[in-house]
């Protein structure tokens, strides 16, 4: 039997990227509230879902030069039976990338710097191998 060839890597192609994120982007907005029932039930018991509305994406990564970065999913709803409203930030991913927990890090302190809202981030890790050194 062949060996299979590295399904994993560091820096995948731009095309495959995001041909991988647009894919989960769409599934996860589509089916928002099925996916916090199915993975996240801690959270999806808190949320109003009549509440729930998409938010910008983009952000600035860097102020000065006017850097901007797309995060994947961003979401503002409130809190059952409150008027506290937090915003939802999913971000898919489907490589090892060393730094991710720098990055997600970097966009929970950028989320917050823009709206002063509680931020409830979530990464979904859909390669093979230890997540604990990704």
């Amino acid at each position: 039997m062949a060996a299979l060839p590295e399904l994993i890597k560091e820096n995948p192609p731009e095309q495959t990227y995001t041909k991988h994120d647009q894919l989960y982007k769409e599934l996860i907005s589509t089916f928002f509230k099925e996916f916090l029932i199915a993975f996240f039930p801690e959270v999806h018991e808190h949320l109003d879902f009549q509440a729930i509305k998409p938010i910008s994406e983009e952000v600035y990564t860097n102020l000065i030069e006017g850097e901007t970065r797309r995060l994947d999913i961003v979401a503002e709803t409130k809190l059952k039976n409150t008027d506290i409203i937090v915003i939802v930030h999913i971000e898919p991913q489907s490589y090892v990338q060393t730094n991710f927990h720098e990055r997600m890090f970097h966009y929970f302190s950028l989320l917050y710097n823009k709206y002063r809202k509680p931020i409830i981030p979530i990464a979904i890790f859909s390669y093979e191998g230890n997540l604990g050194k990704g």
